[in-house]
């Protein structure tokens, strides 16, 4: 965690900000040796803290014993302060370090040696626990890179051998017996096992693979052996990209965590402001004891050192990423997590979200002159040049039924209509309800079938001649397609609402009919059919313009827009596909709706967490404030008060990691 907005033109402040602590915050970017260094001080200043205690308690030997411990004590434990103060006095940004120093050296000067060593043993004590706590938060994340193997065993001139994962390249061959984890993303080329990708997605099932589907490093081969092609190096496999971007998302800031560093900003200079105004202002007007105001100023400096309040946002929002991605929901920045937790609407793309995007072809009617193969074979002709998925069921019924067709030239696609295309030399056309309208060539009796179709949720492709120089034009053929509605759709619905989305909108590119038919069977609020994607886009503004924060669900690439108007942008299924995974907000690695409810409630439960520590931590200030000023509360009194609220922020914000999975709905 970094909490350093303060930047300067020079490479020795630049240095400083990254090592400094609570100038804005409670900074924490250290090493391993250096987090053992700071282990072995404390524990070594503890001990002379005891010590001085003993001596002092006890009146062991002469006096100047236990300010001997003491001092050394202070030696011990605030070593790693000193330039940390230092800088905050070059730069006249009083931060938590120069508090803390202060204090000590005040309490020294009035001869309070113990206590002095007291505040600076529980205030590294304190650091110690935030960095814990970062460290703590990340390590969840950082364990992937485990999962992937380092060597790989290659197939080269016939025979495999084993190598670095980095001298892997795509397209080479690579075998995985049973129990060992996957070196790199690929397609099985032979074998069949179950595979654990529960690191990617989250999913709890081995989910079984065969020849020609894809695997991802860092998953886990079950009883079978695969030998697998390769489809990326090393840098670039899914693992690898999910632990860069959060990685990523976990250096940037939340709204909440901008506002606290702000806060902390001007916080800290007022405070040291007003401890001096407590210093001075008594013995000057009043007539009172410098020891006694002196004393009390030290004790309020300590109070009011912000580490709790510093500390709360940042570790609950690196919790919140790292437990959801854990779970296969890849949270883009803290920021969308805060968004996520605020959600009141949803709009749902209709394919691939609400039903399972892998339409069939369940009929054709003949209503011209053509044959069935023909009106197949002009559909498969021209829809050969799309990738939608209505077009790919066209396209893979007519191979099952053995029909021979040319791929057709001139092809043109009519954003969310259709597409046409030219054969022998004729214009044809396929495409919805629609585009049967705009090109006019809808009777009474083809919109008749065309809604009895509809109504029982199935998809219309229109084919037939598309009307050019004088000719009025033909319908050949409706062919109806139905794609089947996810199985839990209607409980992932319900437990939307019930994580409090208060509308959930399906928007489609399907006619009305049908949209209607499938949002009635899993519960959607309301349904929008016959969209183009600048309606969806609209759809969206009219949802943000009603709820405030909203969400939109869709692929990632052809749902860009909508995804970008929302509050929020969704993509489901993303585990492999890069594409999805840089558009949207929010990933979810499995093709599982119900993630969206288990993202929300994680959302919400970090942003109650966050207020709530916020609220403990300005609270617990301002009471002790109080205390301090009217002489109730003592430095013994202030540090472990300090050192006890940023212990109960940090376990509050850590039990986030600790958080049974929600059970699917």
């Amino acid at each position: 965690m970094k909490h350093d907005d303060h930047k300067t033109d020079q490479d020795a402040d630049k240095h400083a900000d990254h090592d400094s602590g609570h100038g804005a915050g409670c900074s924490h970017s250290r090493d391993e040796s250096s987090n053992r260094l700071e282990t072995i001080s404390l524990a070594v200043s503890g001990a002379l803290v005891a010590v001085a205690l003993l001596v002092h308690g006890f009146k062991v030997g002469p006096a100047i014993v236990p300010k001997v411990f003491a001092l050394a004590a202070m030696l011990a434990g605030g070593w790693f302060l000193l330039p940390k103060a230092w800088t905050a006095v070059r730069r006249l940004r009083p931060d938590i370090n120069l508090l803390v120093v202060i204090a000590a050296i005040g309490a020294s000067f009035i001869g309070e040696w113990v206590e002095a060593a007291a505040v600076v043993f529980l205030f590294g004590v304190a650091e110690w626990l935030e960095g814990w706590a970062d460290r703590r938060a990340r390590r969840a994340t950082e364990a992937l890179l485990e999962l992937a193997p380092k060597k790989a065993f290659v197939k080269r001139d016939g025979k495999f051998i084993e190598v670095p994962v980095e001298e892997v390249s795509v397209d080479e061959t690579v075998a995985t017996r049973s129990g060992m984890n996957i070196p790199l993303d690929g397609v099985v080329l032979s074998g069949e096992s179950a595979v654990n990708q529960a690191p990617i997605t989250g999913e709890s099932v081995p989910v079984d693979k065969k020849p020609g589907d894809t695997v991802f490093a860092g998953t886990i081969n079950g009883e079978g052996s695969l030998q697998i092609k390769v489809t990326k190096t090393t840098g670039d496999t899914t693992l690898a990209r999910i632990i860069r971007l959060v990685a990523e998302a976990q250096e940037q800031k939340a709204p909440t965590q901008r506002f606290v560093d702000v806060f902390a900003r001007y916080y800290t200079p007022a405070v040291t402001g007003v401890a001096l105004l407590v210093f001075l202002v008594p013995p000057l007007l009043l007539g009172g004891d410098w020891n006694t105001w002196l004393y009390r100023a030290c004790v309020l400096l300590i109070i009011a050192c912000p580490c709790a309040l510093v500390i709360s946002t940042p570790v609950s929002i690196v919790a919140g990423l790292t437990a959801l991605a854990r779970r296969g929901v890849l949270v883009k920045g803290g920021a969308h997590l805060e968004t996520i937790g605020r959600l009141k609407g949803l709009a749902v793309d209709k394919t691939g979200t609400i039903t399972e995007g892998k339409p069939q072809v369940l009929g054709v009617e003949l209503l011209g002159s053509a044959t069935m193969s023909q009106v197949l074979g002009v559909a498969a002709a021209i829809d050969e040049h799309s990738a939608h998925p209505l077009a790919k069921a066209v396209v893979a019924h007519a191979q099952e039924q053995k029909i021979s067709y040319d791929r057709a030239s001139n092809y043109q696609a009519r954003s969310g209509r259709g597409a046409e295309g030219v054969i022998d030399g004729h214009a044809y056309f396929v495409g919805n309800h629609r585009f049967a309208h705009e090109l006019g060539v809808c009777s009474e009796s083809v919109e008749t079938r065309l809604e009895a179709i509809e109504a029982q949720g199935q998809s219309v492709v229109v084919v037939g001649h598309r009307p050019h120089d004088g000719c009025k034009g033909e319908i050949w053929g409706i062919i109806a397609i139905g794609d089947t509605i996810r199985p839990n759709a209607k409980a992932a619905i319900a437990a939307l609402h019930a994580a409090g989305v208060e509308q959930v909108v399906m928007l489609s590119g399907d006619n009305q009919r049908t949209a209607d038919f499938i949002a009635r069977q899993v519960g959607i609020d309301e349904a929008r059919g016959d969209l183009l994607p600048d309606d969806k886009v609209e759809a969206v503004k009219a949802l943000r313009a009603k709820h405030g924060v909203v969400g939109m669900v869709g692929d990632g690439v052809n749902d860009a827009p909508a995804m970008a108007t929302a509050s929020i942008g969704i993509a489901m299924g993303a585990a492999g596909t890069d594409a999805a995974i840089e558009t949207a907000d929010i990933a979810l690695m499995q093709d599982e709706l119900a993630k969206i409810a288990e993202t929300i409630r994680l959302g919400r439960r970090t942003l109650g967490i966050i207020h709530f520590n916020i609220s403990f931590a300005l609270g617990l200030k301002a009471l002790f404030l109080l205390l301090t000023l009217f002489g109730y509360a003592s430095l013994w009194f202030a540090i472990l008060a300090d050192t006890g609220a940023t212990l109960l922020v940090i376990a509050n914000a850590l039990r986030l990691l600790a958080a049974p999975r929600p059970s699917a709905p």
